[in-house]
């Protein structure tokens, strides 16, 4: 497959999460899902990568400690790149002390990610809030491709 049709793929498959509600450290489509394995699972379903299995971790694990759990498991994947993005490459913000809340790039600046209260949406990524607190456009942030083009 090339790369264009796998991203097409990509951004069908996110399509398809979408109504889905948020639910910690799930990924199960219609059921509940988090912002950690929408990616994951969209990604696995487009076949650009195996299924992660990935090991409990707390709602709050970016507010309370250091480790980057989550951006070491999409550095395995993917490649760091210079933004703007392309459809179906990564978005990936800094929440707390953590690189912790992802998306999947439809046509920067629109996404489609997970938030808490309100499951899988469209986006947008330049005036969307996390919570009260957290606007996306204030946040630090990083993409990354699994095409190999940073």
């Amino acid at each position: 497959m090339d790369h264009a049709t796998e991203r097409d793929q990509v951004q069908r498959e996110a399509k398809t999460w979408l109504r889905t509600p948020y639910h910690p450290r799930q990924q199960v489509k219609g059921a509940g899902v988090d912002c950690a394995m929408l990616p994951a699972a969209v990604y696995h379903s487009a076949g650009l990568i195996p299924k992660i299995a990935v090991e409990y971790y707390p709602q709050d694990w970016h507010l309370h400690q250091d480790e980057e759990r989550y951006l070491k498991i999409v550095e395995t994947f993917a490649t760091r790149m210079e933004g703007p993005p392309n459809p179906g490459d990564f978005a990936i913000w800094k929440v707390g002390r953590c690189w912790a809340h992802g998306a999947i790039v439809m046509g920067w600046p629109r996404i489609i990610h997970a938030v808490m209260g309100q499951g899988v949406v469209w986006g947008d990524a330049q005036v969307d809030c996390l919570g009260k607190d957290h606007r996306l456009a204030d946040l630090p942030l990083r993409f990354y491709t699994l095409w190999g083009e940073g």
